[in-house]
């Protein structure tokens, strides 16, 4: 399957593609971004993981937001599929009810491998089979409440999220660590920047724009931010280019005149398009190479980018006109923003762009409604270090380290006996000298001047300095109190651990002792060790707490 996509990999895609397919073989779900240009092959990464996981036996959702582009991946997913009994559905308003409703009863059966749609999969009468991976492209369109209910979906599901800008709390997410980030930099071989052009409206230049992308066998895009006065928009583009072919779609439109309105101009049989922002995502027609976009300053950067990247994809120049009203004063973000998307008009900038609307919209909540705002009142850097410190401990990187360990092991021997140190006084502050030890070193240092004053260190003396060594390890990754249980065999350690840090650290034990360590509301249980000799004891506590700490 692999082998039939037409096209040679960049190393971007052939990092992501190696990145995904670790991910999803993981003990973890996967939860990664593709950040990438539109046309960079973020799809292709999305196609090779429904694939994995659709030959693993299980069931795909691929999430678009709008139908115009579900559409074209279902397209894409059914050709490259072809050739395999995998049955790829899509569930949109242009399908019938009965229609809809007979392929929603195959999902819920299983029947249907791979299920592509809008936020319709979202709604309650959907019913999934066995849902192993959930694929969501430009997750920026989906609104919070949509993406509470993605959440809700997903539960343990791989997930994988393409965007081209992300909005700036997914970015951060990505930056900061709680998700994993792929980014695809590297253009198609035959990919050109396009030129972007930022100014106030003047009717003469949008007339030689348009003019110059007809003259050499082109089409246009004509986007407006509002339905309200397209038609006399329409009229007005008329009169300017008497001859010129023009066709309207918008969102308010009947499905059948928006469906034949966009296949005209996908036919050549239109020479510009008058259209809302319902363009964004999805359409790919390698003719068009010019886009104007009027009253550019109230669309988002994320908005601009996507729209921007509807033109340049036949490797000859394309041209974006930005425009504004000539008298209008900007606000402050809206010229930061209008700046930015003139500013990284090269070739893989999507993902620096993203990074410049995380400065001017702030960061959002991570775990909050908001996908925007400001963490100015406390500083970046200083924000940026908390979220970390938290993210650390989650992941067991910071330990909860304790003051002291209470050790309550009966067949433990360990003391500094008489005939070693026969002064009282002396013996006392030597116990006092080891309790003040700080590291291993230390101890080996107090051990080495022992031997010098006292002689030879006694087996119990040997013992008594180990002791003190687990004690150090056990403050460190949070353990209070170790005893052994009543009958005697089992040892248990009381702990300041949390689950998920639990798991991480489980996972460090060697494989022939993994299964008798068994953990549940802060309590270690070590299954039979307590029937050992205290001094083995202590070794293999010293041992196995130490792999904590790698």
């Amino acid at each position: 399957m692999e082998d039939s996509f037409p096209y040679q990999l960049t190393p971007d895609q052939v990092k992501a593609v190696q990145d995904v397919k670790q991910d999803m073989e993981s003990d973890r779900p996967m939860d990664r971004l593709i950040c990438g240009d539109v046309g960079f092959g973020k799809t292709e990464v999305a196609v090779r993981a429904i694939f994995k996981a659709v030959c693993a036996g299980k069931q795909v959702a691929l999430l678009a937001p709008t139908t115009i582009l579900a559409q074209q991946h279902f397209h894409t997913l059914q050709t490259r599929f072809a050739a395999y009994p995998f049955t790829v559905e899509i569930v949109n308003r242009f399908r019938p009810a009965k229609e809809r409703k007979l392929i929603l009863e195959q999902v819920a059966d299983g029947k249907v491998q791979v299920i592509v749609g809008t936020h319709q999969l979202l709604s309650k009468d959907v019913e999934l089979h066995d849902l192993g991976l959930l694929v969501i492209d430009e997750e920026q369109r989906f609104g919070t409440l949509q993406k509470e209910k993605i959440k809700a979906m997903k539960g343990d599901v791989d997930l994988l999220t393409l965007s081209a800008t992300p909005i700036p709390r997914t970015l951060y997410a990505a930056l900061s660590g709680v998700r994993e980030m792929s980014v695809i930099a590297t253009p198609p071989p035959s990919r050109r920047s396009i030129q972007t052009h930022l100014s106030a409206y003047d009717a003469s230049l949008v007339k030689t724009a348009i003019r110059h992308e007809l003259d050499r066998g082109g089409q246009v895009f004509y986007v407006v931010p509002r339905i309200e006065g397209i038609d006399a928009i329409a009229d007005s583009l008329q009169a300017m280019l008497p001859n010129v072919r023009l066709a309207i779609a918008h969102g308010q439109m009947q499905e059948s005149d928006l469906e034949a309105a966009m296949v005209a101009f996908n036919n050549n049989e239109a020479d510009i398009l008058l259209c809302t922002t319902i363009i964004e995502s999805g359409l790919d027609i390698p003719r068009v190479n010019t886009i104007v976009i009027e009253d550019a300053h109230k669309l988002g950067l994320a908005q601009l980018y996507q729209l921007r990247g509807r033109v340049g994809r036949a490797g000859i120049q394309a041209h974006a006109y930005l425009l504004y009203p000539p008298n209008l004063e900007l606000t402050d973000s809206a010229k930061r923003r209008l700046d930015a998307i003139q500013e990284f008009s090269q070739l893989g900038s999507g993902y620096q762009l993203a990074m410049r609307d995380m400065e001017i919209r702030g960061l959002g909540d991570l775990l909050g409604e908001e996908q925007s705002g400001q963490a100015d009142v406390i500083g970046f850097a200083l924000y940026m270090d908390l979220l970390q410190e938290y993210l650390h401990e989650l992941r067991g990187k910071i330990l909860p380290e304790v003051a002291d360990t209470e050790l309550q092991l009966p067949r433990l021997v360990a003391f500094i006996p008489d005939s070693y140190i026969e002064d009282n006084e002396t013996k006392i502050n030597a116990y006092l000298t080891l309790a003040k030890v700080k590291s291993k070193e230390e101890i080996l240092k107090l051990a080495a001047v022992w031997e010098g004053l006292y002689g030879a260190l006694p087996e119990e003396t040997q013992v008594l300095l180990r002791v003190m060594e687990l004690k150090l390890v056990a403050r460190k990754v949070g353990v209070f109190r170790i005893y052994a249980s009543e009958d005697g065999r089992d040892l248990f350690l009381e702990s300041k651990l949390t689950d998920s840090l639990w798991e991480l650290l489980h996972a460090k034990i060697p494989i022939e002792f993994y299964y008798r360590f068994t953990f549940e509301k802060g309590r270690i249980k070590i299954t039979s060790l307590a029937l050992l000799p205290g001094d083995k004891q202590v070794h293999f506590l010293i041992e196995w707490l130490g792999c904590f700490l790698t």
